[in-house]
Formats: C-alpha cells, sequence, structure tokens
C-alpha cells in the first residue's frame, strides 16, 4: 500500500514522527490513530477478525484533562483500559475451556446484563493490574529493603534509597525476562515487533508492505516499554530527593511511611514521565538518544523478530486509522 507522507525512503533520521501507536494483543495488534482505532486478529483458521471505532478522548469531554502535567494521569488509566478491552476482545478468539460463571458473575449478568459484566470484568482486571504493579514495584521493594536494613539501623538514608532502587530495576528486569520466556506471551511480544516495525516503515515514507517492514528495525523509541522504565528512574530520583528533606527524612525509615508517600508521589512521577517521553519523541539530538537507550534497549525483552503474518496484521491496523489528512498525526 502507498505511504504518501513527506519522509524520505533513504535514511533512517526520519524528520516524520507519528503520534500513531499500537499495543500487541492475543494474535493481533490494536492501533490507535487521532480520531480511530482499529483492532485486528488473526483467527484460528487464519482469517482476520477487525473491530474498528471512533475514539472518544476524556480530553474532548473535559478540556482541563488535557493540559501539560495533568494529562498523563489520565491518558496512562485511559490505556489502561482501553488495552485491556482490546486483549479481552482478541482472547475470544482463542478460547480456553469454559468455566462455570460464579454466582456473582450470574448475579450481575442477570441483574444488569452482559455488558455490564464485561465492564464489571474488566475494571477488576485493570485493579488487580495496578495493584500487581504497586505490589512488585512499590511494596516489595520497600519491605525488602527495610528488612535488609533492619541490621543496620545506623545506615545512612541515601543508602537505603540506593538499595530500594536498585531492587525495583532487578525486579522489573527480571518480570520481563521471565515474561519472555514463556511461549504464548514470546508470540505477543512478536507481535510487538511487527508493531514497531510497521511504524517505523510508514515513518520512513516507504510502501506499506510485508517486505519494506520486514526490513525495519524493531526497537523504537516511543514505545511502552521505555516508558515503564522512565517512570522506576523518576521514581528512584523523586525518592533521593524527596526522602532527604528535612522532617520527611525522620520518618522515611519506616517501611509503611515509605510506602505511604511511593503512592503519594506516583501520580505526579508519572505526569513528569509522560511529558518527558513527548519531548524525546519530539526531538533528536545527542541528549535524546541519551535518555532514550535504556529503553531500547530494554525492548530486547519486550519485542521479537515477527514472521510475516504478523506483519501483515499490523499493516492491516495501521491502514485503517491513518487520518483521511496528510499530516493529522504529526508528532
Amino acid at each position: 500500500m502507498e505511504n504518501k507522507n513527506n519522509c524520505g525512503a533513504e535514511n533512517n533520521g526520519c524528520t516524520f514522527r507519528t503520534t500513531i501507536g499500537g499495543q500487541a494483543l492475543i494474535e493481533g495488534i490494536m492501533m490507535r490513530g487521532p480520531q480511530k482505532q482499529a483492532i485486528v486478529v488473526r483467527n484460528q483458521e487464519g482469517g482476520l477478525e477487525i473491530k474498528e471505532d471512533e475514539l472518544k478522548l476524556i480530553k474532548d469531554k473535559h478540556p482541563i484533562l488535557g493540559l501539560p502535567f495533568i494529562r498523563g494521569v489520565f491518558t496512562f488509566i485511559g490505556s489502561l483500559v482501553n488495552g485491556m478491552k482490546a486483549l479481552m476482545w482478541s482472547a475470544e478468539f482463542y478460547p480456553e475451556e469454559e468455566e462455570e460463571p460464579t454466582k456473582f458473575e450470574k448475579w450481575i449478568e442477570a441483574k444488569f446484563g452482559s455488558e455490564a459484566l464485561m465492564k464489571w470484568i474488566i475494571a477488576v482486571a485493570v485493579v488487580l493490574g495496578i495493584g500487581l504493579s504497586l505490589l512488585l514495584f512499590i511494596v516489595l521493594p520497600t519491605l525488602a529493603t527495610s528488612g535488609l536494613l533492619y541490621f543496620f539501623p545506623e545506615a545512612p538514608m541515601w543508602l537505603r534509597n540506593l538499595l530500594e532502587g536498585v531492587v525495583k530495576l532487578i525486579i522489573f528486569f527480571l518480570y520481563l525476562y521471565l515474561c519472555s520466556k514463556m511461549k504464548d506471551i514470546h508470540r505477543t511480544f512478536q507481535y510487538h515487533g511487527a508493531e514497531h516495525k510497521t511504524i517505523f516503515c510508514y515513518e520512513r515514507g516507504l510502501e506499506l508492505t510485508v517486505e519494506n517492514a520486514r526490513q525495519m528495525p524493531r526497537h523504537h523509541p516511543r514505545c511502552g516499554t521505555s516508558f515503564l522504565f522512565v517512570v522506576i528512574a523518576i521514581a528512584i530520583l523523586a525518592s533521593c530527593v524527596v526522602f532527604e528533606l528535612p522532617g520527611i527524612r525522620e520518618v522515611a525509615t519506616n517501611a509503611l511511611v515509605r510506602i505511604l508517600l511511593h503512592l503519594v508521589m506516583l501520580p505526579f512521577i508519572v505526569s513528569v514521565t509522560y511529558e518527558l517521553n513527548r519531548f524525546i519523541g519530539r526531538h533528536d539530538n545527542v541528549v535524546t538518544r541519551i535518555l532514550s537507550a535504556p529503553g531500547l534497549w530494554m525492548q530486547n525483552f519486550t519485542t521479537f523478530e515477527p514472521d510475516d503474518s504478523m506483519l501483515e496484521v499490523a499493516i492491516e491496523a495501521l491502514v485503517r486509522v491513518l487520518p483521511e489528512k496528510q499530516g493529522d498525526d504529526q508528532w
């Protein structure tokens, strides 16, 4: 398919950067453009299942939520909910053995209908996902560090902050590594690679074909993996600053107080990270390359080389969200 953006096909330093992004699903990909969202899944018979929707952004209804340093948190939560909906839709084409619904599920469906049941399931899944993240990257590192330093009560605050940051990074690396070794997750990460390659192909002005997309890199600087890494990195820096402040330093030795302070700081950290990622995405210089390098390296665990059928899915999803007016998706 012909690609008419203004980026030259002959170089890798493409100045065109699209706001279009995606998410890998179960045997499929979701792409979000400036006006539309498309989910494309390859079913068990080899055909394509396609779902398109017009985007309804919260900032359109409440403009204040689209302002810098406010939009980050709401965009992040919206992405979680939207991504979970897309993931569940893709899972419908690869059902596991059906289990008997619980009494509560039957009551919800009988009382409010199947749509309400689905909303309830999605809400629970999002809450559990957020809860697991908080447990792994806030509660567990804080308790582990507190347990270790129990034997060294005179340890300075900077050492506590350093150890806690190291534990967070180890958990994050180990989590990604173990996920990448799971067969089903590995295939999902192949679709993640297909998403990146297809977007690169579009940004470089090449015709959107499997042959062209196959030659593209699978590491993309505006990836969600990079976002999560920067969240953790900024959280570590914020802890080193905030926990050294007079009045906080004296109480921050208590594990429960530290956990509560981490939770209070989290919305601000997500907001700052979102704005930083937007800045990095819009600029290409020595500083932004250095800042994006760790996230690109971590994509070695979250993206793998896709096969041609995966690239076909990614191209189909991307084509369906391209803006009617050329350039409306300029980053």
